[in-house]
């Protein structure tokens, strides 16, 4: 991966949440959604099974949309295609995916040779959705060792893990003004989709040509109970970085990443959401996002109990200052953006209504420019109470995109986005 020697020479890099977006990355849906089942979506983290080809649908609808803004959407089944063939690319990743500890002893060599054969398409195919004891020809099913795999779970045992929350880009790297986080994960269902958006940066020609940092994070690394989500990560403006203490990335990840930041001079201040661990509070994202420079939609029941921490460099490398705020967290982010107040559009309708809307990804908004978001049309309320704050949402299709808990904010991972003057 390229570096650059200060974040000013990057010609990466996202220096808001809600300028001008160029570029981004999403995740169409794929064979790793057929893999769902109401047998295992639970351990995959879905709430349900979806409806796979309208998902394929809703999706592209998506991207044309994001498209209609001159927004260039990458694609992570192209990109990824487009990186394993590349020699080299194709042997640094297989070397992490094809392991004792995925694949078991005994079917090391024949899994490696059965994926070394195909086609980068199909290679790209089988590393997102998963490769099951049935996809290998009927030469290598007659190994005892396959034999053995099935046994233990039939066509559900999997020498490949499906990634189906791939489709939720933001995670698994964050871009933070001018460089990257390579994120360990906390689920043990995502962990592996690290190595491929990693494989991506480090060979991609998009990437290798392009000069920027790598802030923190190494897929090769164990990190222990450092985990990070992008749906935590908000570069805001003005040096400030939006951190969730959430459900899935916990204060040593958060401390390891401001650290990182403050000694690269990358980042002034990290203001850090202290969030209780729910699931329908998975991530910052899931229950506040901004729709202008100055406007945030949000959960009140979940946004009320959250307590603001602000980070900035101590006295010596490494060193934190901690201070914990009495201010209610819009105001402290209003503040960093030099900012007298937030304006503020909380979930729509009733206490019933509300609930139901922020868990179908009503305040998991993502923005086109200022003004202008992305937002699942089936929350209404929500949507007409932005638009009476002057904000254009256009809308797409959550029906069966929302079943793993992600709106537009988790769907994309923005690569290029301007700054805005605060």
């Amino acid at each position: 991966m390229a570096k650059a020697k200060s974040k000013s020479t990057a010609t990466l890099g996202v220096h808001s949440e809600v300028g001008q977006l160029h570029k981004v990355m999403v995740c169409a849906p794929s064979l790793a959604h057929s893999r769902l089942t109401p047998t295992n979506c639970d351990d995959l983290l879905f709430d349900d099974v979806l409806w796979v080809q309208n998902a394929k649908r809703d999706h592209f609808d998506f991207m044309t949309k994001m498209r209609e803004f001159n927004i260039e959407v990458l694609e992570m089944h192209n990109l990824l295609a487009e990186t394993v063939a590349i020699p080299q690319a194709k042997k640094w990743l297989l070397d992490r995916k094809v392991t004792e500890n995925n694949v078991g002893p005994g079917l090391m060599q024949e899994t490696r040779a059965y994926l070394e054969s195909l086609e980068p398409r199909n290679l790209a195919e089988f590393l997102i959705g998963g490769l099951s004891v049935l996809d290998l020809s009927v030469k290598l099913s007659k190994s005892e060792f396959i034999e053995l795999a099935r046994e233990a779970h039939g066509a559900t045992e999997y020498l490949l893990p499906p990634l189906p929350n791939t489709l939720y880009t933001r995670d698994t790297t964050c871009w933070i003004y001018g460089g990257v986080t390579l994120n360990p994960l906390y689920w043990p269902a995502r962990k592996e989709e690290t190595f491929l958006t990693t494989a991506i940066y480090k060979f991609h020609p998009s990437f290798t040509s392009e000069t920027f940092e790598v802030w923190w994070g190494d897929p090769d690394a164990k990190h222990g109970l450092a985990t990070v989500e992008g749906g935590d990560v908000m570069p805001v403006g003005n040096g400030a970085v939006l951190i969730g203490m959430s459900e899935r990335t916990s204060r040593q990840g958060i401390s390891q990443l401001a650290a990182a930041l403050f000694e690269k001079d990358a980042a002034s201040q990290v203001i850090i959401a202290a969030m209780p661990k729910l699931r329908s509070a998975m991530h910052l994202d899931t229950v506040f996002t901004f729709a202008d420079r100055d406007l945030v939609t949000l959960y009140p029941e979940i946004m009320d109990q959250v307590k603001a921490v602000v980070l900035r460099p101590g006295d010596g490398k490494g060193a934190l200052h901690v201070t914990l705020e009495n201010k209610p967290f819009v105001d402290v982010v209003a503040r960093a953006l030099n900012l007298k107040k937030l304006r503020v559009v909380e979930t729509g309708g009733d206490a019933y209504a509300a609930e139901r809307q922020q868990w179908d990804s009503g305040n998991n908004l993502v923005a086109a420019k200022p003004g202008v978001v992305f937002a699942y049309d089936r929350n209404t309320t929500t949507n007409t109470h932005l638009r009476k704050e002057g904000i254009e949402v256009v809308t797409i299709v959550g029906a069966e995109l929302g079943r793993g808990r992600g709106g537009g904010h988790c769907m994309t991972c923005p690569i290029v986005r301007d700054p805005i003057d605060y």
